[in-house]
């Protein structure tokens, strides 16, 4: 009933816009109607996640999704399954799930010029694919926020090319191209029956750059024409929006909304991307938002949000999320929608209602197919590639190096490692709302569950995995505690005890160390050591602020770049401190790069942060961002915050910056910035070591003893340590393989235990042989005691078990009997053998009596 309830605004406007609503359904749907708001006031249902009312929504809430790469999708094969495991159209399982608005991207001319077919990637979206998505969002009752990029390909921060078309324009002309454009793009889709209801004028336009024109002044005319487009086009009932992003630089939005006030730009919304990972907190984004929505009479949104439910890759295209440094959520469904639901609130949050609602960024751009356990990246890398190329259902198709380096005739011959940007597959799949197989996940429930609340039985959800990137020889410090996370929407600290050593790190390489919390969890550490004899040529100009601020640009307050105070080296830093809560940004852009990948790291010390503070190194390039938190842990108590790798593409850009958010009277400094390029490492030779690890587990350990053994297992410890990890230096190869064959070369055998000697015994008197029976074959002197049957026959003659069978193989095992009757036992051999021995020697001196009384024999 919750489902059909919450569903029923989405269900009457998509059969309304049909209009084969049948007198039944509607009566149906309109006495559910009053529903809706009975179910939020009975209080949160029960379900598999946990996602907290969002409190504030108003009735024309947006709940949208960006599904742009839709149709590449299908054509590649990929189909989508419903609730109940039936195949369904995506449209329409969104629309279920209470989807209710489709954003989507417009390219101009998304492929090669001579080629058509050569599509760039991505959906290769253009106006016609544009229109076959919005009219599908249509039909399943959603609305449409129509996206114009006004470039060829990707559009975004240090990325805004102009349409090829448009290359040789003046900027008059390219102004009356950008109308006309618009105008004739929107035309097409109202006529094919979409129903827009908002119109992006570009995308993440942040540097006030579009359709490759710069400069505010330049740029207002361009956001102008195209708003004159919608308004021409499509009246005022439509909303004409711009974009924008990196909410979490201080005064950012401050300063786009003040230019484009100050020169009468046109539009009603204000949208804002915000992911987690890289830009700030969520009271921080609904800060600048409400600034924006109560200082201009304007309304707001998120055009662009995810979150990762795992950190597998499916389609062997590295994921853009591969790893998270503190996370805000688990890395689970339950995580998602916690992080999906958080944003919803924060725009909700934003005063008078101006907040309108949110979009998630790609929420089925799954894998092309489903891979197998375990399948092998690479294999599966190549495997997806012709489909990505021939449908363009990947990132960027090689095609899309016409895009980025535009000179006729070069694309022939490219060397791969030339390659200008990323290619192949989507790079997005571990963000989707949907598994690898198609199958929705709980988290695309969220908007449903954000009208009534959800609670789900406190289970385990995650335990946060810690990373951290060190050059070698500087500590490794893991952490005490790490965050466990409940389906009930709870989390805890535990403490963790680490099993394996860091001291087993003995160079370069990305490790795994495991370890167990107090609450009997498995837990893992990520640990990348970088070798400074690695890193090429420090791309920073002015990295310790040696020379003055120049080329560094600050935002925020309490900073002070090039101060006297507390530097690493030489004589400057960048030193901070203020008396109240503060924030502040301090960037430096870069220009020139060789293609490649880089990673940025700076040093930093200071204390009296607060725990909710925020410190942070980012490096951003295209459309990827990667960042690095760190801590302040006393005076000249050096952290060393050191991204992960992230590759600039030909146009050899990339904006560096430090972002700090910190409670009053928060005080340290910086120093060192390093952007270098990544050098790649000759993997390490791990053959002879698994060669030990195999004689090792081969050792039958029963003959060992147990302090061999013990040194035996620490070693095969450490050598599992090296194997499983990620990429273990050939240091560190070489020190397991050493600590190992010394282990094995070193087991000592237990010591063979010495068979017990029986006490002697007295023989019962016996009288002295006399005449045959002392002397005679059959007695003391003949066969059955000094012959054959004595020492090698069969049995003794006379019972005694002397013979083989007494103290041979049968005997010593005790499973036989002596044929005189007494069990043959270890014991009774002995005693046996005692007695023969006896009697041979009797029998020898009686022998030796008569001989000696016969005297010499002739």
């Amino acid at each position: 009933m919750v489902i059909e309830r919450t569903m029923m605004s989405t269900r009457v406007r998509r059969h309304a816009h049909a209009a084969v609503v049948a007198a039944a359904a509607l009566t149906g749907a309109l006495l559910a109607a009053p529903a809706l708001a009975d179910t939020a006031d009975d209080g949160p249902v029960e379900a598999a996640i946990t996602v907290p009312r969002v409190e504030g929504m108003g009735e024309d809430w947006i709940n949208g999704a960006d599904f742009s790469s839709i149709l590449s999708l299908e054509e590649s094969g990929v189909t989508f399954q419903d609730s109940s495991g039936a195949e369904a159209d995506l449209f329409e399982v969104l629309a279920d799930a209470e989807i209710n608005w489709a954003r989507v991207r417009v390219w101009n001319e998304p492929y090669r010029a001579e080629n058509p077919e050569h599509g760039y990637g991505a959906g290769n979206v253009d106006a016609d694919r544009a229109t076959q998505i919005g009219v599908r969002a249509t039909e399943a009752g959603m609305r449409v926020l129509v996206n114009f990029h006004y470039s060829d390909f990707w559009a975004h921060p240090g990325q805004q090319r102009v349409p090829r078309s448009w290359a040789e324009t003046s900027h008059e002309e390219r102004i009356e191209a950008l109308y006309d454009y618009t105008v004739e793009t929107l035309e097409q889709m109202a006529d094919a029956g979409v129903d827009i209801g908002m119109v992006q004028i570009g995308n993440e336009t942040t540097s006030g750059e579009i359709a490759g024109t710069q400069g505010w002044d330049n740029t207002a005319a361009l956001f102008d024409a195209g708003s004159r487009a919608v308004r021409d086009t499509l009246g005022e009932d439509v909303k004409v929006a711009v974009h924008f992003t990196n909410p979490e630089r201080s005064g950012q939005y401050a300063s786009v909304a003040a230019a484009l006030d100050e020169r009468d730009v046109d539009y009603d919304v204000f949208l804002s991307s915000y992911y987690a990972f890289w830009h700030g907190s969520l009271e921080n984004l609904t800060s600048v938002l409400d600034h924006v929505a109560t200082t201009y009479d304007k309304e707001v949104a998120v055009a662009e949000t995810s979150w990762a439910y795992t950190l597998e890759d499916g389609d062997g295209m590295e994921n853009a999320v591969a790893s998270v440094s503190n996370p805000a959520y688990s890395i689970s469904a339950q995580g998602q929608a916690l992080a999906i639901r958080d944003v919803m609130q924060a725009v909700a949050n934003v005063s008078d209602g101006r907040g309108l609602g949110t979009f998630y960024w790609e929420p089925a751009w799954i894998p092309v197919t489903v891979p197998e356990d375990g399948a092998d990246r690479e294999e599966l890398f190549w495997e997806n590639w012709p489909t990505w190329q021939e449908h363009g259902s990947g990132w960027a198709t090689s095609y899309a190096q016409d895009f980025y380096r535009p000179d006729p005739g070069w694309y022939e011959g490219i060397p791969e490692d030339d390659w200008a940007d990323v290619y192949g597959g989507s790079g997005w799949d571990n963000q989707a709302l949907f598994d690898w197989a198609g199958n929705p996940l709980e988290s695309l429930r969220v908007y449903e569950y954000a009208r009534t609340g959800s609670v789900a039985p406190p289970e385990l959800d995650g335990v946060e995995s810690p990373s951290m990137t060190v050059v070698f020889g500087e500590p490794i410090e893991l952490p005490e505690t790490v965050r466990v996370s409940y389906t009930d929407g709870t989390t805890e600290s535990q403490a963790v005890t680490w099993r394996d050593s860091t001291d087993w790190i003995l160079g370069p390489g990305t490790y795994t160390v495991r370890g167990t919390t107090d609450g009997g969890h498995d837990v893992t550490a990520t640990i990348t050591v970088l070798s400074d004899a690695d890193q090429g040529a420090n791309t920073v100009v002015n990295p310790g602020f040696e020379d003055g601020a120049e080329p560094w640009v600050g935002s925020g307050e309490g900073y002070t770049i090039s101060s006297s105070s507390d530097p690493y080296e030489g004589s400057r830093s960048l030193h901070f401190w203020h008396g109240s809560d503060y924030s502040f940004t301090v960037e430096q852009q870069l220009t020139g790069l060789t293609p490649g990948e880089y990673r940025l790291s700076a040093v930093a010390q200071g204390g009296d942060a607060g725990q909710s503070d925020q410190l942070r190194i980012t490096a951003q390039s295209g459309i990827s961002t990667v960042a690095a938190d760190f801590t302040l842990r006393g005076f000249v108590n050096w952290q060393y915050p050191v991204t992960e790798p992230i590759t600039v593409g030909a146009d050899g850009t990339a904006t560096i910056r430090a972002e700090l958010s910190l409670s009053g009277d928060a005080w340290g400094s910086m120093d060192n910035f390093a952007f270098v390029e990544v050098s790649e490492e000759e993997p390490a030779d791990l053959e002879a070591l698994r060669d030990l690890v195999a004689q090792a587990e081969a050792v039958s350990r029963e003959d060992y003893t147990e302090e061999s053994l013990a040194s035996l297992d620490a070693a095969l410890m450490r050598a599992a340590f090296v194997l499983g990890s990620a990429s273990p230096g050939q240091q560190s190869v070489d020190g397991a393989v050493g600590q190992l064959q010394e282990a094995l070369e070193g087991l000592e055998l237990i010591p063979s235990e010495s068979e017990p000697t029986p006490e002697p015994t007295d023989p019962e008197p016996t009288e002295p042989p006399t005449g045959d029976e002392g002397s005679g074959d059959d007695d003391a002197g003949g066969d059955d005691i000094g012959g054959d049957d004595a020492g090698g026959g069969d049995n003794a003659g006379d019972g005694t078990g002397a013979g083989s069978d007494a103290a041979g193989d049968d005997g010593a095992s005790g499973s036989d009997f002596a044929p005189g009757g007494l069990p043959n036992t270890g014991a009774q051999v002995l005693t046996w053998a005692a007695v023969a021995a006896i009697l041979l020697g009797l029998g020898a001196l009686a022998l030796f009596t008569v001989r000696r009384r016969s005297g010499p024999r002739s």
